[in-house]
């Protein structure tokens, strides 16, 4: 009996994960909430969450999607961040700025302007101008948690990339709470060269696969806030 209805559950999870992707397909981003609050509710995003990300964005969209509220609220927060995505997409034109579910997903690498050398993970005058147009729009927007990711191309030991891309991660995070953004709005992470993006074939995969990646949700507060203008308090 266990085993049918451990089956008849996961296909039920199963349909409402197709319902929700396909209802999403030509969605635009401020919808995404409650179209996939309504296929599947917290279950739909936890089985996304746990299954986005796995090739090439190191969790960072399974953060995102993870967290879906769903419903009128999620629909709510998606204004938002559709505005706090625009935000950023004006002040920083390179950066790959990804809108899922109720978040934000901003990678950047050597065409956004906040990259790493070979072997390198300081931030340097650049990089510091890039983040320094995102700081104005974290304050801006302060209502928002902050998952900052680290990654590197495949030169080099396991081991040693690891240890590199949480000293990438932890340089944009430190360097971003030293210039005012508050420390409790973090949580960092590091893939090493686990999470390749990009073929670390060539000389440009590799210095694309060199790049850290933010992920944009919002806290509990939003959520709050989101779920009294909805009528859902």
């Amino acid at each position: 009996m266990k085993t049918i209805l451990r089956n008849v559950s996961m296909f039920a999870i199963a349909i409402s994960m197709l319902t929700g992707c396909e209802a999403t397909k030509n969605a635009n981003n401020q919808q995404k909430g409650t179209v996939i609050g309504a296929a599947g509710g917290a279950i739909l995003g936890a089985v996304i969450g746990n299954n986005v990300g796995k090739k090439g964005d190191g969790g960072e969209l399974g953060a995102v999607i993870g967290g879906v509220v769903g419903g009128a609220a999620g629909n709510v927060i998606g204004k938002k961040m559709d505005k706090q995505a625009q935000r950023i997409e004006e002040e920083i034109p390179g950066a790959e700025v990804e809108r899922v579910g109720e978040g934000i997903n901003v990678t950047f690498d050597e065409n956004s302007g906040v990259y790493f050398a070979t072997d390198k993970y300081n931030i340097n005058s650049a990089s510091q101008q890039t983040l320094n147009k995102l700081i104005g729009v974290f304050k801006e927007y302060p209502d928002t948690n902050l998952l900052v990711v680290g990654h590197t191309d495949s030169v080099g030991s396991e081991d040693y990339n690891m240890t590199l891309s949480k000293n990438r991660a932890q340089a944009v995070t430190n360097y971003l709470v030293s210039q005012g953004i508050a420390s409790g709005r973090f949580t960092t992470q590091w893939y090493g060269e686990e999470q390749p993006k990009y073929t670390n074939e060539t000389a440009e995969g590799r210095s694309k696969n060199r790049r850290v990646t933010l992920a944009i949700v919002p806290n509990q507060e939003m959520v709050n806030e989101a779920k009294q203008e909805a009528g859902e308090n």
